[in-house]
């Protein structure tokens, strides 16, 4: 069996629908279908001016999120700052965050590690987080 793995990310299921936050989300969790061990990766495309309704953090994992398209702002803990094309955010587990699209919409990589296995165990969701 070969050591590597190749996935197109249209062809990972998106779970925005299952959530019910279509069509404003698109995400799609990488690292199963990549079969990866020591890190983690999701590709999310937000709407114009959509805000994600909830923020996370981690007990463990440290994140990096690429802005691959669009702009936005993003809210870590109290500070809110302007990202636009190839900004990268690491974000340290603890923090809080959430991202808001630009009048463009937004696409953002995110990279995560360690690996620690399922969401509900690593991942604190908080819904309404950031709100006017």
């Amino acid at each position: 069996m070969a050591a590597h793995t190749i996935v197109n990310l249209n062809d990972v299921e998106d779970m925005g629908p299952r959530f019910g936050y279509a069509p404003n989300l698109q995400a799609r969790f990488v690292t199963g279908p990549l079969g990866l061990e020591q890190s983690g990766l999701s590709y999310q495309r937000l709407a114009p001016n959509f805000r994600m309704p909830f923020g996370h953090k981690h007990k463990q994992q440290e994140e990096v999120y690429v802005v691959l398209r669009g702009s936005g702002r993003v809210k870590l803990d109290d500070e809110i700052m302007d990202v636009k094309e190839l900004d990268a955010v690491r974000v340290p587990g603890e923090t809080m965050r959430a991202f808001e699209a630009g009048p463009d919409g937004a696409e953002l990589l995110a990279f995560g590690a360690p690996n620690t296995g399922p969401p509900q165990e690593d991942a604190e969701m908080v819904p309404g987080w950031w709100s006017d």
